[in-house]
């Protein structure tokens, strides 16, 4: 397994921004502008790669396959999403060691109830439930240093299963550290809100979108998706109006870098020059 920079050195300084990735080469653009972790979502990946809803269709397999290939490009940690880590604590307890051996440093796993985000407007999973869950997911690492983020959708009233109550996401966070929990997730927490749960829970606290005061972490995401697809849609769109595109559509500075062309083209030449094969200078 490749050496990564641990996300617990992290959690332990300053705040920070893990920042939107759904690719291996998105999570390079990341780590080159400087970002200290990247965050791989699943409604993110869900869209990008499958053409799917964040409903809880995207398997864990499948965001283990996608989240390997990001993780093996870069140097600086990968947090992913796990949706639940899967059906029952036996997945769950097989998911985190699939998540770890490929290289990531952390995932969250979540207390939401498939068929999450949709229609089904049902409770959050029970709390003892989801300490079991927790438990599964701790005890199946191998090493301390993966991280295992708790996220809880309580107070995300709206497209989540929760009751938007404080106090009861205070009481779910007190639980979840008790379960073994590394960092509490309250899903969209106001920074009062945040305050207020960072009170009774003592491990970090991690956020969404904005760093919010009192938070460790924020995930940013959804950005990186949506811009990429409305762009691909502008160009199609022309494309199939006018027939060719302007030179713009085809720009991306830095792009010999983010693919690493370089490096490639240095090792062809260095191998067509010792085995005298006909030479050309790089097209690219």
């Amino acid at each position: 397994m490749r050496t990564v920079s641990p996300l617990r050195t992290l959690l332990a300084g300053p705040p920070f921004i893990a920042a939107d990735c759904y690719s291996a080469l998105t999570a390079r653009i990341v780590e080159e502008v400087g970002f200290k972790a990247a965050y791989m979502g699943g409604h993110a990946t869900g869209m990008m790669h499958y053409a799917i809803p964040d409903n809880g269709v995207l398997t864990p397999t499948e965001m283990i396959e996608q989240a390997s290939r990001v993780a093996e490009v870069i140097s600086i940690p990968l947090i992913v999403d796990a949706d639940q880590g899967g059906e029952t604590v036996a997945d769950v307890h097989r998911s985190i060691q699939r998540f770890e051996k490929a290289g990531i440093a952390g995932v969250h796993i979540e207390d939401e109830v498939a068929t999450k985000h949709s229609a089904f407007d049902g409770p959050l999973l029970p709390i003892r439930d989801m300490q079991a869950r927790i438990r599964a997911a701790v005890e199946a690492r191998r090493s301390e240093d993966f991280v295992v983020i708790v996220r809880s959708d309580e107070l995300y009233d709206v497209g989540g299963g929760g009751g938007g109550s404080v106090e009861e996401a205070v009481r779910r966070g007190v639980a979840y550290e008790e379960a073994g929990a590394d960092v509490y997730l309250p899903t969209f927490a106001t920074e009062e809100q945040l305050a207020a749960i960072g009170r009774a829970v003592s491990i970090p606290l991690a956020c969404y979108g904005a760093l919010l005061s009192g938070a460790t972490f924020s995930l940013s995401t959804g950005w990186g998706t949506a811009s990429a697809a409305r762009l691909h849609r502008r160009w199609a769109a022309q494309l199939m109006e006018h027939g060719e595109l302007p030179p713009e559509a085809f720009e991306f500075p830095g792009k010999s870098e983010a693919i690493q062309q370089y490096t490639y083209d240095a090792v062809i030449e260095r191998w067509v020059t010792a085995t005298e094969r006909p030479h050309r200078p790089a097209s690219f």
